[in-house]
């Protein structure tokens, strides 16, 4: 493919910025391009037919005012199709510009499909090692001349230079139709990520991390297939995926060998990074513990409270209403007094409560003694048997098992083992293991685990 014979249609939008369907052009510029001159060009304002937020005014300097007379999309969609058949769709960081575009045609029921080429990505790979590849740091980065920034035919004119310079790099005929091929995948590629860190995603189960600008992490996943699942983002053309890779500069990632080691890890991760595109897990859950006590007489309590302030809890809940429905089904089942299980006011007589069964032992109908013994017989039942569970699970290579940790039915951590190692007791295990945080997600995560097939060691 000849460069020269083809013609891109160089555009740039701006818009009222309200996500990406809500998103609507306020001025859009088109410079048709031959591979070396403009030979055609379009520039217009649009008016959204919505208000224009001042943030957006700041920015741009388009206000409500300034668009007022100007002709709605419609009224230029067919300009607009008529310079873009054809022709190669161009733009810096061109799934948005395209999106936005293909939406507003969507609406008026016109099918909107031409070939993108992504001048980011061409950037990142004809000139390597640059510290940003925005429009206007690259463009003071190799001389290009730039004027009425954020405005659609200052940014515009500007791509077109920058893209002249790009077509006169040695191999830049071979890396754009490289970029044109339709299994190349380049055109649904984030604008910032390299290539390469996508051709290194292993196949394999694991959680992967999304980064932005300053080493954030900004996402957190889980897969079976690392690669696959990855990729799947980036075909997912919804609001929230495409805002979110427009802003991944990088991934990493950590195997895990089996589905639920990768549940795990995800959990702990979002925990602990609070990703700022993670939607699920975000919410820190406050626990409640039930525990026992005997006061000066010797009489038995139960209470419960939050978890931070409860030592040696009995049973834990995620949430306070369960946790009291519980401690009011031991209080009926062993006919305890409410008021000595944190459940009933002082003030209150249990005698005229009709939820409760109280003995009488707050009104001195019973003794201290007979009472004691219906609470010892509770508490044996609300104490588990210790017990340590090390579950085993398929390890990240041939050579290892995977192991989960839980201590008296509560998430304790995980770890690799490998196959080589003597494991004569529970103790030869407790060296590998990563201990972690149980939390709401994490417990629920192992409960169910458990009810389908654990193996244990």
């Amino acid at each position: 493919m000849l460069l020269c014979s083809v013609l891109y249609t160089i555009i740039d939008i701006e818009t009222t910025g309200n996500g990406l369907k809500g998103n609507k052009i306020t001025e859009i510029s088109i410079f048709k391009f031959d591979g070396e001159q403009v030979v055609d060009e379009f520039t217009s304002l649009v008016n959204p037919q919505c208000p224009i937020p001042f943030f957006i005014t700041g920015l741009t300097g388009i206000d409500d005012q300034t668009v007022a007379k100007a002709p709605i999309f419609e009224e230029i969609a067919p300009k607009v199709l008529e310079l873009t058949e054809d022709c190669i769709f161009v733009a810096h960081a061109v799934n948005f510009d395209y999106g936005v575009i293909k939406e507003e045609f969507r609406q008026l029921g016109v099918d909107f499909v031409r070939k993108k080429l992504c001048t980011v990505r061409l950037s990142r790979k004809l000139i390597p090692g640059l510290r940003s590849y925005s429009l206007g740091k690259l463009c003071s980065a190799i001389n290009i001349p730039i004027t009425d920034r954020h405005r659609a035919r200052g940014d515009a004119h500007a791509t077109v230079l920058l893209f002249q310079q790009l077509l006169q790099k040695p191999d830049s005929e071979k890396v754009i139709a490289t970029f044109l091929n339709a299994r190349s995948q380049e055109a649904t590629l984030p604008p910032n990520l390299d290539r390469a860190v996508i051709n290194g995603l292993p196949n394999q189960p694991g959680v992967y991390y999304f980064y932005g600008k300053n080493q954030e992490i900004i996402y957190v996943g889980k897969a079976k297939n690392l690669k696959k699942r990855v990729l799947g983002h980036f075909y997912d053309k919804s609001e929230h995926e495409i805002r979110l890779c427009r802003e991944i500069e990088h991934i990493e990632y950590t195997l895990s060998g089996s589905e639920i080691i990768a549940l795990l890890m995800e959990s702990a991760a979002i925990k602990k990074n609070w990703p700022k595109y993670n939607r699920a897990q975000k919410r820190r859950v406050k626990q409640y513990g039930i525990f026992s006590y005997e006061d000066r007489r010797g009489l038995i309590h139960l209470g419960y409270g939050p978890l931070s302030k409860t030592t040696s809890p009995l049973q834990v809940f995620n949430s306070v209403t369960d946790c009291r429905a519980f401690l009011t089904s031991v209080c009926n089942a062993y006919s305890l007094c409410p008021k000595y299980c944190q459940l009933l006011d002082s003030k209150i007589e249990c005698s005229k409560n009709m939820v409760f069964e109280c003995s009488g032992v707050c009104e001195n109908k019973e003794s201290v003694q007979d009472y004691n013994e219906r609470a010892a017989q509770a508490l044996l039942a609300l104490r588990k048997k210790e017990e340590t569970l090390f579950l085993k699970e398929k390890g990240r290579t041939p050579e290892e098992d995977a192991i989960l940790y839980l201590k008296d039915g509560q998430y304790m951590g995980y770890g690799f083992v490998p196959k080589t190692a003597t494991i004569s007791t529970d103790a030869d295990l407790e060296p590998f293991i990563e201990l972690q945080t149980n939390t709401r997600e994490t417990q629920l995560l192992v409960e169910s685990y458990l009810q389908k097939s654990a193996v244990v060691i």
